[in-house]
């Protein structure tokens, strides 16, 4: 079967970039597949994101020329794309999918974001949704996201398919690291409201006048919230002892602040299938997170972690209080979480669905 991959990799590094990495680098996916490959970003930084340029509108154009090119000479069975949902990625993205449909090769959406539902009452999102997702199937990262397509796509036309990271850490070294008085929380992502950084610092607050001893490590590069802002706050609110802004992390000093963590924090706002939440399950943390995209699945609610509300910081702070008051649950919690990793998230795990996935759509 040969398909043609249109997929985001990196530079720059995100969720469904990482994803084309690992599909690209995959022995596994390649030895049973015939698979060609376009690099659909034409952002090649974080800050490149989201702003225009003639050098995007180069690669935008040369990403198109590919298509053709390669939908002509190879002609593919399948030409699998993961579709920006949401502008302007999605105004981009339309084009190429217009190409291979006028071409007549079938496509498949490997779909890493939401947000259809919320815009198709836009007007140019309302014209272009109906066309871009009519006769095609998509693969969604877990059944909780189907109602953002469910006006556009029947069900029959949707696979599940969730995403996996690889494994790389010693769980022997992570079980036997020695517990501190004060509780480790951690926080991994840019600095952006939609991930839930202000109310993980409110939370804080709550901590504090409660009389918890713990110490906050928040991890991750600028975003919509400044370095600045965030040290601002903490100083204003006397938190200076309990939380510590380390900036991005990455290779060691990101093993570092996993291995240090006790409990991981992720109150997101707005996300569909967090990886960050299988780095932190790989390193036995139990997770409190949100209500959000396809977290449910991931984290089970009581078992592997805490789910709590969106934009709540006082649940957020009840969540933490109660694992610091239970070890014992806090510690089998995250026994729990490392065991649902293994069975579900690994990246072999996800080479075999996605095999079985794609070699499920028949040649028509």
């Amino acid at each position: 079967m040969k398909i043609l991959f249109i997929l985001h990799y990196p530079p720059p590094i995100h969720g469904a970039a990482v994803v084309g990495k690992y599909i690209m680098s995959s022995k596994k996916i390649n030895s049973v597949f015939e698979s060609d490959f376009i690099n659909l970003s034409t952002s090649h930084t974080i800050d490149e994101i989201g702003k225009g340029g003639l050098l995007k509108w180069r690669r935008y154009a040369e990403i198109l020329l590919k298509t053709i090119n390669k939908c002509i000479k190879q002609k593919p069975d399948l030409v699998y794309m993961t579709l920006s949902t949401t502008a302007p990625g999605l105004f981009k993205d339309a084009l190429v999918v217009f190409i291979v449909k006028f071409l007549g090769y079938r496509i498949v959406f490997h779909l890493h974001n939401k947000g259809v539902k919320k815009n198709s009452g836009k007007f140019i999102e309302k014209q272009l949704y109906p066309r871009i997702f009519k006769n095609t199937d998509v693969i969604l990262l877990s059944p909780y996201l189907y109602e953002d397509i469910s006006k556009y796509v029947n069900k029959g036309r949707v696979k599940y398919c969730g995403n996996g990271i690889e494994e790389n850490i010693d769980i022997n070294k992570i079980r036997s690291k020695p517990r501190t008085e004060q509780i480790n929380l951690l926080f991994l992502s840019n600095l952006l409201k939609t991930k839930g950084i202000w109310d993980l610092l409110k939370s804080c607050i709550i901590l504090k006048e409660n009389g918890l001893k713990f110490q906050c490590i928040i991890a991750g590069a600028e975003g919509d919230v400044t370095a600045l802002e965030l040290t601002n706050f903490v100083k204003e609110n006397g938190l200076d002892k309990e939380i510590r802004y380390v900036g991005k992390v990455s290779g060691d000093a990101k093993n570092k602040v996993f291995e240090e963590a006790d409990i991981f924090i992720h109150p997101t706002q707005e996300d569909c299938f967090p990886l960050v939440l299988l780095e932190a399950m790989q390193y036995s943390l139990p997770v409190i997170s949100t209500f959000e995209g396809a977290i449910p699945e991931i984290i089970i609610n009581n078992e592997t972690g805490i789910i709590v509300k969106k934009e709540s910081p006082k649940e957020i702070s009840e969540a933490v209080n109660f694992l610091e008051n239970n070890p014992k649950k806090r510690i089998q919690m995250g026994v729990n979480a490392f065991a649902r990793f293994k069975e579900n998230y690994t990246l072999s795990i996800f080479e075999d669905r996605l095999i079985s996935t794609l070699s499920s759509l028949k040649i028509d």
